[in-house]
């Protein structure tokens, strides 16, 4: 680490960072006063590949609605990925919703996630095209801006890059960037289920059409029954959550509804207690059901359970290649790291057997998935540092005698 962290051509990019702060700060902003909620990402992912072709990147938007880019040509053989997702989940109503102080904290939604993980992608690209060593050279290396991380995105954009576009046979490693955070690394997949439970009926007149059946309080009694019914949780490694993250029915507070439906998001890190979870859902509704149609004086509620969402789950060993390089890397910049276990783009090349991590970019943040969403800059070139520096140690991997 310390020769490699010493080599004139890396030492010029690892100062990069600090010398184009103000770049970096002004990238970060103008990317997150480009709405980009799930589903919605084209106009970011447009503006993405504009500022790396400014940078002199080969970039483009493959089928899926990715950035593709690629720093310098990188060969016919395998390649690393440094990924960041694109999308929110929430988006500012005009530009000017998101904010930046005088001393660099941006505020807005967004910001910090994944704001932070796409002005890495953008700071990394440019260290690497403004270094004149590495530039000339090939290098084993994609940057991915992906679509679908947030929400019902279900991964979506890492799914089509891992399976169906034409880099899928070819990535040997994922680095994923999600946030600011440089205390944890996750190597374990967190796998998730979600589900969207649907309530119809007739409907009708609070009062002339009393004793009709109503969603509403069908959907209540099904959830209060879940919460009872959920299982404590267990120790570490048999940990689960549930969360009923959204609830809509009906029109005015004198009619009776004619539908209802909630959205579940279950987790955990067994996948017997996710499915244990998932067959409980079912049973709650059924029961709920059976009891408000028999007390019903006219009418009946029909009820339907769709899957909107799966997340599969995995992990690295302990002392898999890319978390030596990290913990080496971490101990060379004086970072205090632990493995955690999360949901995030990772869990599609783990699942797949592929190695990936996901680290945060540098910088603090807070509040994310709120309006008052913010980053601050302070602490973001030891994170840039970190990923440049594993970056080269997992290209070294694919090519010891041409890596950098």
């Amino acid at each position: 680490m310390a020769r490699l962290g010493n080599s004139p051509a890396i030492a010029e990019s690892l100062a990069f960072f600090a010398a184009q702060r103000r770049w970096i700060n002004s990238q970060h902003l103008q990317l997150v006063r480009v709405a980009a909620p799930t589903f919605q990402e084209a106009r970011r992912a447009e503006w993405m590949v504009q500022q790396f072709r400014a940078l002199g990147c080969d970039s483009r938007v493959d089928r899926a609605g990715n950035v593709i880019t690629y720093p310098c040509p990188p060969g016919d053989g395998p390649l690393v990925a440094l990924t960041a997702h694109l999308d929110t989940v929430l988006e500012p109503r005009t530009p000017d919703d998101v904010r930046a102080g005088p001393d660099g904290q941006i505020q807005g939604p967004g910001a910090s996630d994944n704001g932070a993980g796409l002005a890495a992608l953008l700071a990394i690209a440019n260290a690497i095209r403004s270094n004149s060593a590495l530039a000339r050279a090939p290098l084993p290396l994609v940057l991915i801006a992906n679509v679908g991380e947030e929400g019902e995105g279900n991964l979506s954009g890492m799914r089509y890059v891992c399976r169906q576009s034409g880099l899928a046979s070819r990535i040997a490693s994922f680095l994923v960037l999600d946030g600011p955070s440089l205390d944890h690394i996750t190597s374990r997949a967190l796998a998730s289920r979600r589900f969207e439970i649907v309530i119809t009926g007739p409907g009708g007149h609070s009062w002339s059409d009393y004793g009709a059946p109503n969603p509403v309080h069908m959907l209540s009694r099904a959830i209060a029954s879940y919460a009872d019914e959920c299982p404590a949780n267990g120790t570490a490694g048999s940990r689960a959550s549930f969360n009923f993250g959204l609830i809509e029915g009906g029109t005015s507070i004198n009619s009776i509804p004619s539908s209802a439906r909630a959205k579940l998001d279950l987790r955990s890190e067994s996948p017997e207690k996710l499915e244990h979870l998932s067959a409980l859902l079912m049973a709650s509704v059924e029961q709920a059901l059976e009891t408000e149609n028999e007390r019903a004086v006219s009418g009946r509620l029909a009820a339907k359970v769709r899957e909107i969402g799966s997340r599969p789950g995995g992990r690295l060993p302990d002392d898999a290649l890319i978390l030596r390089h990290l913990r080496a890397v971490d101990s060379h910049l004086g970072i205090r790291s632990h493995l955690d276990c999360a949901s995030t783009d990772a869990n599609i090349p783990l699942s797949l057997g592929i190695p990936a991590v996901s680290i945060g970019a540098g910088g603090q943040g807070g509040g994310a998935h709120t309006p008052n969403e913010w980053y601050h800059p302070e602490g973001r070139e030891v994170g840039l540092r970190r990923i440049l520096l594993t970056l080269f140690l997992l290209m070294r991997d694919l090519d010891p005698v041409t890596a950098p």
